[in-house]
């Protein structure tokens, strides 16, 4: 009887041939580098893509399995991909994000071993040129604590979503109709966490310019009420004029950051 993969990485795609391959040869030089690399499940979960994305992913030997069909969006996609994985951990990486570097996926295999619930990390992120912005943790307003609480998300999203992998066991579905889902998400992963994991290597490179990004008035609202589910409604009011008065203070300091 074969043995189910240890992590399942997924990929959501959809018109991505501008960036797919720099991700999938991110992911080939880690691979190359662990001693069992089919310990790794890895998902294509395409929106049925009218440009070469499809034909770039079949040069690439290692994706487990390629599914290409119309979807309601990201998250619904990325439910798609929660379904089908096999893997005790799930990760998320998707086209135009990286893995940090080659050794990063063999030192992740010997965190692993802890056999937490969840592990996360700082991000790198990263210009459609490749270039280094910065890590998120310094570019940006958001710290990121040692020892990871789902309180920690008062203020917004503490984690890069590409640098946080959860057990299976632990994942619930994404609310598809909400762009903030990934915060949800991550929160409601840690409060099902019993123990959870730092990694002091990033873990990804993360390609700025995302769809919450891309739909930023929206995105805010959204993550309203997110926080308003899991913080009530006059916690989120007040935290929110924190996050503004924050940012405001951050981007006058630091200069613009998103």
């Amino acid at each position: 009887m074969n043995e189910l993969p240890l992590l399942t990485i997924i990929t959501i795609t959809y018109n991505a041939e501008q960036f797919l391959g720099r991700t999938l040869k991110s992911v080939q030089a880690a691979l190359d580098l662990v001693a069992r690399p089919e310990e790794v499940e890895y998902l294509i979960i395409d929106g049925k893509s009218k440009d070469k994305t499809l034909e770039i992913a079949k040069r690439f030997s290692f994706i487990s399995k390629i599914v290409s069909e119309p979807d309601r969006g990201l998250y619904d996609a990325m439910n798609k991909g929660l379904i089908l994985a096999k893997g005790k951990y799930v990760w998320f990486l998707n086209a135009g994000d990286e893995i940090f570097e080659p050794n990063t996926l063999r030192n992740l295999f010997e965190a692993l071993k802890s056999s937490a619930d969840v592990y996360y990390s700082d991000a790198m992120l990263v210009r459609e040129d490749g270039s280094e912005v910065g890590l998120r943790s310094e570019f940006t307003p958001h710290s990121l604590p040692v020892n990871l609480k789902w309180q920690d998300f008062a203020l917004g999203m503490k984690v890069c979503h590409q640098a946080f992998i959860a057990k299976r066991s632990v994942a619930p579905p994404y609310d598809i109709a909400n762009l903030s889902a990934d915060i949800g998400w991550e929160i409601e992963c840690l409060k099902r966490s019993h123990q959870t994991h730092f990694m002091k290597t990033p873990l990804c490179r993360y390609l700025v310019g995302g769809l919450s990004i891309q739909n930023h008035r929206r995105s805010l609202l959204d993550r309203f009420h997110v926080l308003r589910k899991h913080f009530g409604l006059l916690p989120s009011i007040y935290n929110h004029f924190r996050i503004f008065v924050r940012g405001t203070v951050f981007a006058r300091t630091h200069g613009k950051y998103w």
